[in-house]
């Protein structure tokens, strides 16, 4: 069977019998996919991926919490606990996922157990209760699987929940409970009862998720043979992995096994309802039917030759189906070529013979099917597609200001001034009891901050290794200090403001519309658009096509596509002729930028340049000789841009990366050209006053803060330097076909150890650098 046609299928299947489905296939990338196109296809948000946990069996990683959530979330989704929309469940698992044991089925649903108002039960034994199950006790209530108690109120959130429940007591009845918001702590809603399951740290593990499918329920395997001989491979993994550990004493021998093997695993799979998609026809595998799916023919960007075919399959009545991203462009492509007016729709329905259905979404590839319907996409029309990035909701607790802190660090209270912190105490207020800061003040003065306040208390950061002067509390000195600083920042915005009101009347360049270039420059990108990014780079160009000069920061942490908003700017600014420089901090940063620069504007007749140390003296002036006279379109550099020799024919655009990270002389000349100039500056750490101004309006400013999807959260591993666990970490890592940086802190002996990780990882390719190689070497 055609791999692209296996998700319609499955979609296929699982409307139409309307039954619990469950599909397992050998990797979590074929897994991932899956969901994805499943997805397009049912638009159920029912479809749930059942991930693999973050290590092996016996491996030495921290696993992210946001997995075993979300492993608790699909097995109450199979057991019919939770909040589900009233449809059955439609899992996909991967080999990883599917060997390592869970809470068994009988002991998962007898935990499970109903709160409501009016029941007569002690707090403790509730709170017993939540912690035999896997709740974690924590002094806010901030993310599931965890629970609180302040008297005689309760608050715990069910993984399976949207929102926490607090419950009231009124001695050992429960007098209310309502839902509240997890970050503001508020009540959003009363309710009368809540079912509550197993949390994420309920360990007992001896199950197999294939238990907890319905005698109703359909599995369909992916591949059988590959499946297989993925869970082999695993096992033997982990038992390599277990006999290191053995012989390192850090298990006991009669260790219970965490995970199944496939003599355990098939005959689990046989035992249920299934069906076993292939893209070959397998030898023996029961009762075989071919279905009649084929490739979709390709046009790969021969988009004249597309509406011919067209027209022509439209007249022999085919239907014709084109799933696309850019299903809105191929629209108006249909209608200027009098093809046929097809609005886009969001979900594929059975189109009616001879008829052009036009689908906005996303799918890996096509197929036609019986010779009679054919389904053509991104990848049959242009030669690419958008990956999606599922963005994985994590949930976090607020950040607690107080956990940088230490007893002892100097810390700033907005009202009564610079203190000493001495720690975290509990105390009672009104018999409640709660969580203080202590913070120890000049003469003997102590202040308690119960942490629901935490944000009115900062670390003390001073200009010099000095201590400070602690503030006594009830004099006025704090207050004379605030009075001094807000004079001196209202001279600085004086002459912010001054240069602020040239820019206003300062006669600036209209950029014209979008071109077809630029339409074209912004479909490739490889990735889908987060909405920040879009909403970003939508307030970009209407400020590009006002007469006044632009000043925009970009806030977004690394990664989360600042530089892409600033090559569809720089190649808006090239398309009307002007010039375009990228000033960075780093010599290595300017050599990245116009790697990506290069990259994404490689298809176009763009000139781009990078100015850097990295360049000879002849490679610099001939860069410099083009930006005089127009050749060059975009240079990249470092503050050797700012040099007097650096003359430019008609710059329209400068973009600076983390400003603040120049010295005052290269502000200084930056502020004359921002009179005149567009400005867009990208930042991950914007300097307070850089923000400050943005946040009054003085600059304009565009904040990305969705972050890419399935992207990792940082693991910290503390242990004595052992080779087995270093080769393992790269192992795995280059297992997911990523890449290890290994930092050591000496140039003289880093030869010695690159050595040393080559012998012991001799199937890993490597490299090394430091600050003191030669700059062609380094690059």
């Amino acid at each position: 069977m055609l791999d692209a046609a296996k998700p319609y299928v499955i979609a296929a299947l699982y409307r139409e019998l309307e039954l619990p489905l469950m599909v397992i296939t050998a990797q979590p990338e074929n897994a991932r996919r899956m969901q994805e196109q499943v997805s397009a296809w049912c638009g159920s948000k029912r479809v749930m991926l059942f991930p693999e946990p973050d290590a092996l069996p016996y491996q030495h990683v921290v696993t992210d919490s946001t997995t075993g959530l979300e492993r608790m979330q699909v097995l109450s989704a199979l057991a019919g606990k939770g909040n589900g929309d009233g449809r059955e469940p439609l899992v996909i698992a991967s080999a990883p996922a599917l060997i390592q044991k869970v809470i068994p089925f009988n002991s998962f649903t007898s935990a499970w157990h109903t709160v409501e108002v009016g029941m007569d039960i002690e707090p403790k034994r509730l709170l017993q209760r939540w912690q035999a199950i896997g709740y974690e006790r924590e002094a806010i209530v901030e993310v599931p699987g965890t629970m609180s108690q302040r008297g005689g109120i309760l608050d715990v959130y069910p993984p399976t929940g949207e929102f926490p429940v607090r419950i009231d007591f009124m001695g050992n009845t429960i007098d209310s409970m309502r839902f509240f918001d997890s970050h503001s702590q508020r009540s959003l809603g009363v309710i009368s009862q809540i079912e509550i399951g197993p949390a994420a740290g309920a360990i007992d593990g001896g199950g197999c998720i294939l238990d907890y499918l319905p005698e109703e329920a359909m599995l369909i395997v992916d591949e059988g043979e590959r499946l297989q001989n993925a869970v082999e491979l695993l096992k033997d993994e982990a038992s390599r992995l277990l006999s290191d550990r053995l012989e390192r004493g850090e298990v006991v021998d009669d260790i219970p096994t965490p995970y199944f093997g496939w003599e355990e695993l098939g005959p689990k799979i046989n035992s249920h309802f299934r069906l076993v998609l292939s893209s070959w026809e397998p030898p023996d595998e029961g009762q075989l039917h071919k279905l009649d799916f084929t490739p979709a023919t390709s046009y790969v960007g021969q988009l004249p030759a597309l509406i011919n075919k067209t027209k022509q399959m439209l007249k022999q009545g085919r239907r014709l189906v084109l799933v696309s991203h850019q299903a809105s462009r191929l629209s108006e492509l249909l209608a200027e070529t009098k093809t046929i007016a097809a609005p886009v729709t969001e979900v594929v329905r059975v189109p009616p013979p001879g008829s052009l259905t036009l689908v906005q979404g996303l799918l890996t590839g096509g197929w036609t099917a019986g010779g009679n319907v054919h389904l053509l996409t991104d990848v049959e029309i242009f030669g690419f597609i958008k990956q999606r990035r599922l963005s994985k909701k994590r949930p976090m607790p607020r950040q607690m200001l107080y956990v940088d802190i230490t007893p002892g660090d100097y810390v700033v209270h907005v009202e009564h001034g610079i203190a000493r912190f001495a720690g975290v105490t509990t105390m009672k207020n009104k018999e409640i009891p709660g969580e203080y800061m202590v913070l120890e003040y000049a003469g003997g003065d102590k202040l308690y901050i119960p942490v629901e306040q935490i944000d009115r208390v900062t670390r003390y950061i001073g200009a010099s290794d000095h201590q400070p002067a602690m503030n006594r509390l009830g004099t006025p000195d704090w207050w004379r200090t605030r009075k001094k600083a807000k004079e001196s920042v209202e001279i600085v915005a004086l002459e912010l403001l001054a240069l602020y009101a040239v820019r206003e009347v300062a006669p600036g360049f209209a950029f014209s519309p979008d071109t077809v270039w630029q339409q074209e420059l912004e479909a490739s990108f490889p990735y889908i658009e987060t909405p920040d990014q879009m909403a970003a780079q939508k307030e970009v160009k209407k400020d590009m096509a006002e007469a006044m000069p632009m000043d925009r920061l970009i806030l977004g942490d690394v990664g989360y596509g600042k530089t892409e908003v600033a090559i569809r700017a720089a190649f808006k600014a090239v398309m009307d002729g002007k010039q375009v420089v990228l000033l960075v901090p780093t010599t290595v940063l300017a050599q990245q930028h116009h790697t990506t620069f290069s990259q994404r504007l490689a298809t176009f007749p763009v000139r781009i340049e990078v100015l850097s140390r990295f360049r000879s003296p002849k490679e610099q002036q001939a860069i410099i000789e083009g930006l005089a006279n127009g050749s060059v379109d975009i240079c990249i550099g470092t503050h050797r841009l700012l040099q007097k020799d650096v003359v430019f024919k008609d710059m329209g655009l400068l973009i600076i990366d983390e400003e603040q990270r120049f010295g005052v002389s290269h502000k200084e000349h930056l502020k004359k050209i921002r009179r005149s100039v567009d400005v867009l500056t990208l930042s991950a750490t914007p300097i307070p006053r850089t923000l400050h101004m943005s946040l009054l309006g003085v600059r304009d400013m565009s904040t990305i803060e969705t972050p890419p999807g399935e992207r990792l959260p940082i693991k910290t591993h503390v242990a004595e330097y052992d080779e087995r666990v270093v080769r393992g970490a790269i192992l795995h890592e280059m297992e997911r076909n990523g890449q290890v940086f290994f930092v050591h802190n000496r140039v003289q002996s880093i030869d010695f150890i690159a050595e040393k990780i080559q012998m012991l990882v001799p199937e890993a390719r490597l490299a090394v650098a430091h600050g003191r190689m030669a700059e062609g070497e380094l690059e």
